[in-house]
């Protein structure tokens, strides 16, 4: 059977694109969906941009793997491609001595996978590193950074149509039929309404997963996990960045808790912190500032008062509740759902900006095109 295009994917964010440039460089003729006017608009768009080493996450878990790995092909992807980014390292810190056996089981937990840079550090080494940070001890991860998101998601566009690609913003995802023999045909609402045939489907639709999954005929029910909406908010610093490298205080229920970065602007950001919401609003309470000044003075006593400014909000995609353990990646094909030359992704929040071109690479095997 001749289909209109190889490949089909739902959603122009960091994972959609990034699927699309492993399809796209493999001379697949494929085609981004995103009901947005712009690509990565949505979680790809309001994140801390922090390139993570994978310390944290369960070992053999697809977070652990595919951020280790992703981290490799993606500064060797912006050093080829010129995409601004800084190796600035990361401080992972204890304030008290409490809190160091923690900080030991994450320092374990990161050698376990594979992230072999890791330094544990006292007191007085950090202070030689940062004087101006509280820590009685702390991990050194000399390999994560920042990365300029919105110029990487334009050069993986760039490199997608580069490649034959191409990349339909403003064209909503109205459904897809699965066709007898293999395929599907995708249906597209909006102004320019269409249909066409494609041997692949991808969904990776972010914040719309779950919505993107049932609307793919005989896709089942049962096999699609409830979205729940993790707001976190972020303050800047009204004055000079206190410190050179990303500081982490350790990690909150269900999430890596509010951190420091300094941009690569020069400008100081914390958070995000974590509220579960019910609806996409992406407004900053500025009374939420307090708990902020709570949290920071534990790493930073020095915050001034009345220093912290609103900023911006993400929401992300979780398919855990307030009071149920972290998830790992979703990334689910014919195996798990059934329907033949389709990959699902559910859940993909961070690491999923430094994991995403080894998400691309995933899907590619998932599909059984590698």
């Amino acid at each position: 059977m001749s289909f209109d295009t190889d490949v089909v994917i739902i959603g122009a964010g960091i994972a959609g694109l990034a699927t699309g440039y492993a399809t796209s460089r493999r001379g697949l003729e494929t085609v981004i969906i995103e009901q947005e006017a712009g690509i990565g608009q949505g979680v790809s768009s309001r994140n801390s941009e922090v390139i993570h080493a994978g310390i944290y996450y369960p070992a053999r878990s697809l977070k652990a793997k595919l951020c280790v790995a992703g981290k490799q092909m993606l500064y060797a992807f912006c050093d080829k491609h010129r995409v601004p980014y800084s190796r600035c390292g990361k401080l992972v810190v204890a304030t008290t001595t409490e809190e160091e056996p923690r900080l030991d089981a994450i320092l374990a937990q990161g050698l376990a996978n594979g992230v072999d840079d890791l330094q544990r550090l006292s007191g007085d080494e950090v202070r030689s590193l940062e004087p101006h940070l509280k820590a009685t001890a702390a991990i050194l991860s000399p390999s994560s950074g920042l990365v300029d998101s919105h110029a990487l998601m334009l050069m993986l566009g760039g490199e997608i149509t580069r490649h034959g690609g191409a990349i339909a913003v403003n064209t909503p995802f109205a459904g897809a039929t699965p066709l007898e023999g293999g395929g599907f045909v995708v249906r597209t609402a909006g102004e320019a309404a269409t249909e066409l045939t494609t041997r692949y489907l991808v969904l990776a639709a972010g914040l719309g997963a779950q919505a993107a999954a049932a609307r793919v005929d005989t896709y089942p029910a049962e096999k699609i996990p409830q979205r729940h909406l993790g707001k976190g908010v972020y303050f800047s610093l009204a004055g000079k960045a206190p410190f050179e490298r990303l500081i982490y205080p350790l990690p909150i229920p269900g999430a890596l808790g509010t951190h420091y970065r300094r941009d690569l602007g020069g400008q100081a950001r914390f958070g995000p912190d974590l509220d579960y919401v019910d609806t996409l609003d992406y407004e900053v309470d500025p009374a939420r500032a307090a708990s902020f000044y709570d949290t920071i003075r534990r790493f930073w006593p020095d915050l001034p008062d009345d220093a912290l400014v609103p900023d911006y909000a993400g929401i992300r995609p979780k398919i855990h509740g307030p009071d149920q353990p972290q998830c790992d990646f979703r990334i689910e094909g014919t195996d798990q759902h059934g329907l033949a030359g389709l990959v699902a992704m559910f859940g993909i929040e961070s690491p999923g900006l430094t994991s995403s071109l080894a998400i691309g690479e995933l899907t590619v095997k998932r599909l059984a095109l590698a």
